[in-house]
């Protein structure tokens, strides 16, 4: 027999109860908040299409890291804006690159803070492709593979916790994970974004982080929209290769698509609520279309009750704030 609806009715009707019998939580906990952080003194640059998120640097990146933590927010997830970009990304892998010093910085103020850091090429190389790309254009996997590990690496060695590489190369969970645990980072986790998607909801981080392809666009590596299918094939296959977290990216057009990994899988799951979906609800609030907190919440709960385990959103820290 069903338990019936008018039971509860009268449950959700007094709030103790509403609260216990609650099927989905959400709390900071749940939480990692991205930070894009670049070269420079004492400065924090508001960026245009993603209102109240702004490129810090690494001073700042420290103090809004202590802010986040002390919200109860666990993790944040680096973006590095380098001064410089070439056609080999050498910037991602520097030693004294952006990101590494970023990572000492933050681990050293606030060593309890989870620091992850995201592993792509695209940021540093100055044609704005995910890997090299050869003569003919089309992007070298298996090169950017190496230089791809490279960085995982250095990331590791300056002190990051985990590592969540997002190019969608070939392969490129297995390379990281040969090459961290031939460098003694065999305890450093990868965060696989396994089934990011070719998405229109890319284009206020991309002007953020400079990362817009100069040519061509990332279908080739990216994945379609419509299949969810060949998403729970990519997880399964990172997860084979050593992730120990898969990602879906974007999340509120992907619901179903974290359902099915996290079916799949039975691993951790983690959904990125990207820029695009940041800055729509930014701007229907701003135009006094929605409540801004009743709509925030309500995503975030819907990413969790389609089988996110963890939730990437530049609404953590306001989340966050609601939330306690």
């Amino acid at each position: 027999m069903a338990f019936p609806a008018t039971r509860m009715r009268r449950l959700r009707k007094t709030g103790l109860l509403r609260d216990m019998v609650r099927e989905t939580e959400l709390s900071p906990s749940h939480l990692v908040y991205p930070m894009f952080v670049e070269l420079g003194t004492d400065s924090r640059s508001p960026i245009e299409g993603m209102p109240g998120i702004e490129r810090l640097s690494i001073s700042r990146a420290v103090e809004e890291a202590g802010a986040v933590h002390a919200l109860g927010v666990p993790a944040v997830l680096l973006f590095g804006i380098p001064a410089e970009k070439d056609e080999q990304a050498s910037g991602a892998y520097d030693e004294e690159g952006v990101v590494q010093l970023a990572v000492r910085a933050i681990k050293e103020a606030h060593p309890e803070l989870v620091v992850i850091t995201d592993v792509c090429l695209c940021a540093y190389t100055s044609h704005g492709h995910c890997g090299v790309v050869r003569d003919d254009g089309e992007v070298d996997n298996d090169i950017s593979l190496e230089l791809l590990a490279k960085t995982a690496n250095s990331h590791a060695a300056a002190g990051a916790d985990a590592v969540a590489p997002s190019d969608m190369m070939d392969g490129r969970v297995g390379a990281l994970r040969v090459q961290l645990d031939a460098e003694d980072h065999k305890e450093t986790p990868i965060i696989a974004y396994s089934a990011k998607f070719a998405s229109a909801f890319y284009g206020p981080f991309r002007d953020a982080a400079g990362s817009a392809p100069a040519f061509g666009d990332r279908r080739s590596y990216q994945m379609d929209p419509a299949n969810a299918d060949e998403a729970v094939r990519e997880a399964l296959l990172d997860v084979e290769e050593g992730a120990d977290v898969v990602m879906v990216k974007p999340a509120l057009p992907y619901l179903d698509v974290i359902r099915e990994v996290k079916d799949a899988t039975r691993a951790p799951v983690a959904a990125y609520n990207v820029s695009g979906e940041y800055a729509m609800v930014k701007a229907a609030a701003a135009a006094g279309q929605i409540d801004e907190r009743a709509a925030v919440l309500e995503a975030l709960t819907g990413i969790r009750r389609a089988g996110a385990d963890i939730v990437i959103t530049y609404h953590a820290k306001e989340a966050a704030e609601w939330l306690r």
